[in-house]
């Protein structure tokens, strides 16, 4: 039997709870919200025998982004400034630009891809598409490879 680790995305309200808070338990360790293992199962509500157990094999998707290199396309409004706030939002969020790839617009939008490298970023990708998406003059963005 092939032993190669094998990776599922799956949304996170089809998880077994347990998975849910463990995650919870990690997260709390690792903003220093708790000071021991023993504290973070005890506020997650899990033993620590379900801890262990998947510590190392739960966790987010943007987790797993992290320290690595993640290309993002965006389709974006040929008006003045979008591109700035786009740039200043990765700022922000500590994110690394390593390229960017602009098309010449056409029909009133163009296409943009960037690639960032992610592990100095202070928040989480999804927080960060969160906010590109919600721009002004922002079409779409998404990810799409990572």
């Amino acid at each position: 039997m092939d032993r190669t680790p094998r990776y599922f995305i799956v949304e996170s309200d089809k998880l077994p709870e347990v998975f849910l808070k463990v995650v919870e338990a990690k997260r709390m360790l690792e903003l220093r919200e708790v000071a021991t293992i023993n504290e973070a199962v005890k506020r997650a509500g899990i033993s620590r025998s379900a801890f262990y157990k998947y510590k190392d094999s739960v966790m987010p998707f943007n987790d797993m982004m992290r320290g690595q290199i993640v290309t993002l396309r965006s389709i974006l409004r040929d008006e003045p400034g979008v591109l700035s706030s786009i740039l200043n939002i990765f700022a922000a969020s500590g994110t690394n630009i390593l390229t960017i790839n602009q098309s010449i617009p056409v029909n009133g939008v163009g296409a943009v891809t960037i690639s960032a490298e992610t592990s100095s970023m202070t928040g989480e990708l999804d927080d960060l598409m969160r906010q590109l998406n919600q721009l002004h003059g922002v079409v779409q963005f998404e990810i799409l490879a990572g």
